[in-house]
């Protein structure tokens, strides 16, 4: 039997398929997943479609989590209810964010969602893994310390490994982010409407240039909003800033 979740308040972390190509391999995430006690499961782009045959016969008895699973056309809509992202790569990305074993992080997930925040960890497609379009959008990377000559992990295993670290925490909350608890942190929605007002007032204001450099300048932007981990008022004061910015002196 499944776990008993309610769909607003997961107690383990959302696992994000972006872009997964083959229905084998889905289905075997679901089996890593069911094997460690989680259930919820978000496919972004499935290259195959969904449903998916494939995935259900290689899900055997998890076939529940597929059944349950969401499907999201892109990646912002997939985490636009999620508070912090994990982003599992082994390779480098030239982005500035924290880079943690699956045991820190997953320690790091344990005590936020104890905190009832909405924690999510991506997963790449099988052929090159995440993007860094993908990885933007996420607040920290995961990377599994691995043979540096042989880095690939299949799919499967990558997820098998997080869940794995995820149940085996046996602490709550580590110091390193009980802080969290008290603190009310912008989600996925809010951080991705501040990247477009912020992108809209920079290209009105003429700042990408030149035209070649602008994609870069952008995902750096969205890479530095996640990184900041910023609360709501902090997200809503950055609108203000800009709207005033705008309107000029006088009153708002």
């Amino acid at each position: 039997m499944l776990p008993v979740q309610t769909p607003d308040a997961p107690q383990t972390p959302l696992v994000v398929l972006v872009r997964p190509q083959m229905g084998e391999n889905i289905g075997a995430a679901a089996r890593a997943m069911l094997n460690f006690g989680q259930d919820t499961m978000r496919l972004v782009a499935p290259r195959d479609g969904w449903p998916n045959p494939k995935a259900v016969a290689m899900a055997s008895g998890a076939s529940p989590v597929l059944d349950r699973a969401g499907v999201f056309d892109d990646l912002p809509t997939a985490l636009r209810d999620c508070d912090y992202v994990f982003a599992t790569t082994a390779r480098g990305r030239g982005l500035a964010k924290p880079i943690l074993t699956p045991e820190h992080a997953m320690a790091q997930a344990r005590a936020l969602i104890g905190a009832g925040k909405k924690v999510a960890v991506l997963f790449g497609p099988e052929r090159a893994g995440l993007e860094n379009d993908d990885v933007a959008r996420a607040n920290a990377i995961i990377t599994v310390p691995v043979n540096p000559a042989f880095y690939s992990l299949n799919l499967a295993q990558c997820v098998l490994l997080m869940a794995y670290e995820f149940q085996r925490q046996t602490t709550d909350t580590p110091p390193e982010v009980m802080a969290f608890a008290g603190t009310d942190f912008a989600n996925g929605l809010e951080l991705e409407k501040l990247g477009d007002h912020l992108e809209e007032r920079l290209d009105t204001a003429g700042f990408f240039f030149p035209p070649d450099k602008a994609p870069h300048m952008k995902l750096n932007l969205r890479n530095m909003l996640s990184r900041w981990r910023m609360t709501r008022a902090d997200v809503q004061t950055l609108h203000g800033v800009l709207r005033k910015l705008v309107r000029g002196p006088g009153p708002s």
